[in-house]
């Protein structure tokens, strides 16, 4: 049964200017360890494309929040949620946490799929809430 649907676009452009104001220190507000160390192995080998995966992240993790009804609140931080991806690319949500033991708690699963465009990223998250076995 679905729980929530999220959904969020992220305008690159102002990914930049937080990454030009505030540099580093915007990152790792954002991203979880994990997600750090691809953006700055992306960003080292092209620029561009490490503000864009900064952009699907920041995207990803707004339209979570909003599926799962949380916004910005805790247990729902920056940090506590991660966007990675399979072998396949496909990404998937880990959680961190008290988030975590939150979202279990509550029975939920989620998927995601991220997609961004020059000036553009998107995201689009579907949370359900596992049925109950009926005996």
């Amino acid at each position: 049964m679905i729980y929530g649907i999220g959904t969020d676009i992220c305008d690159v452009r102002r990914i930049r200017e937080s990454w030009e104001r505030h540099g580093e220190r915007f990152a790792r507000r954002v991203l979880a360890d994990a997600e750090l160390a691809v953006f700055q192995a992306r960003s080292r080998r092209w620029p561009e494309r490490g503000l864009r995966y900064l952009a699907t992240r920041f995207s990803a993790k707004e339209a979570f929040s909003k599926a799962v009804g949380l916004g910005m609140r805790l247990p729902m931080t920056w940090r506590r949620c991660e966007i990675a991806n399979l072998r396949s690319g496909q990404p998937v949500i880990v959680l961190h946490g008290e988030l975590k033991a939150w979202f279990e708690a509550q029975g939920l699963t989620a998927h995601v799929t991220v997609t961004d465009e020059s000036d553009y990223a998107a995201s689009f998250v579907v949370v359900e809430k596992k049925q109950e076995e009926k005996s």
